[in-house]
């Protein structure tokens, strides 16, 4: 649960130039928020066809994220982003392997703490996403938006073909800022929001 957010005026004239170069007012309610928000942490408008969420997903997710969900990053970079809700990560404590990195080792520790149901939120890492869907951690939202030349773009496709909850996007671009932009679009939008509800300055 969430109290009302101040939005600053520099973020709202931020929007408002956003709006003013794109028009996203055909995605419906919560797309637009996660669309609109990522666009706004990466000053990149091509997000706008590069991310890949579906509402009824995210409406779903956001009801959980609202009930309480927890939230799990992959880096502390992520975490940073969101001021809205605790996180878990457990890289700190992840001790790389063989066959295992050591971001991958941290996504296990996760999945231990928390079990299923959660909001995975992943930003950096590849391995990370990788390691997330050889797990039957039944989540509750996947947000997979690992950046790189290696691996980023296909463990994102993977995460599309897994049929599991997902925002993700295309091309090999994305990063912990965007990740944490996602996560915060569903927590800053109130849970007495509708389909039918336009997206406002205050829940932008």
């Amino acid at each position: 649960m969430t109290t009302d957010r101040v939005v600053h005026p520099i973020e709202q004239e931020s929007f408002r130039r956003l709006r003013s170069r794109l028009d996203t007012s055909h995605f419906a309610p919560l797309t637009r928020a996660v669309v609109e928000r990522v666009i706004h942490s990466a000053a990149d408008l091509e997000y706008a066809t590069d991310l890949v969420c579906d509402e009824r997903t995210l409406e779903a997710a956001h009801r959980a994220l609202h009930a309480g969900a927890p939230v799990v990053v992959d880096v502390e970079m992520v975490a940073a982003g969101i001021t809205r809700r605790e996180t878990v990560c457990r890289l700190k404590e992840a001790v790389a392997g063989p066959e295992l990195t050591r971001s991958a080792h941290a996504i296990r520790l996760a999945y231990e703490q928390v079990g299923p149901g959660a909001v995975w939120v992943i930003g950096c890492a590849p391995t990370a996403l990788e390691e997330l869907l050889v797990l039957n951690a039944e989540p509750a939202l996947v947000i997979g938006l690992p950046v790189g030349f290696v691996g980023a773009a296909e463990s994102k496709a993977a995460l599309r073909e897994s049929g599991l909850p997902a925002v993700s996007n295309v091309s090999e671009k994305g990063g912990s800022a965007v990740a944490a932009a996602a996560l915060n679009a569903l927590l800053y939008t109130p849970l007495t929001s509708t389909t039918s509800t336009p997206l406002t300055k205050e829940n932008a």
